[in-house]
């Protein structure tokens, strides 16, 4: 199983252009989308009112990063595609909250090969969400979102 590698504050330097290259996994022009989104993330605040709520979530969302990672990769190895379907689904809506678009994108094309069955094809393609899901994290914890965290 692919790991979704340690995200520690001092890991890396985020990359503000946001890039994770290399994925033939990404729609088209997928490639050139941010990682992270903060017109997305404020959209969020601002649906919450509250600041503080979208950046506990926000948080919440880097924390449970590998957790998130763990469950899909195990429902993968597993070939449960319930567990699987469930998981892409919950990771590609956090990410979109969070403004993760890259992230959120992968997840959409992990979404498709669950639904339409393949889902053995799968376990290439983890290596690209672990890849994307902790350079998002990293980036998160970089931007105005998690920086005092």
């Amino acid at each position: 199983m692919f790991s979704p590698g340690p995200i520690e504050a001092g890991d890396v330097e985020p990359d503000h252009t946001g890039s994770v290259n290399g994925s033939s996994w990404l729609p088209a022009g997928g490639h050139k989308q941010p990682l992270l989104d903060l017109a997305a993330f404020q959209l969020l605040e601002d649906q919450l009112d509250n600041p503080l709520i979208a950046r506990s979530f926000a948080s919440d969302f880097a924390k449970l990063w590998t957790l998130r990672y763990e469950a899909l990769a195990g429902a993968v190895e597993r070939g449960d595609e319930a567990g699987a379907l469930d998981a892409i689904l919950s990771l590609k809506t956090s990410s979109t909250m969070v403004g993760g678009v890259r992230l959120a994108l992968l997840a959409g094309q992990f979404e498709e090969h669950i639904r339409n069955g393949d889902i053995s094809d799968l376990r290439s393609l983890l290596a690209a969400v672990a890849e994307c899901g902790h350079a998002t994290v990293l980036e998160l914890r970089g931007s105005y979102v998690l920086r005092n965290e």
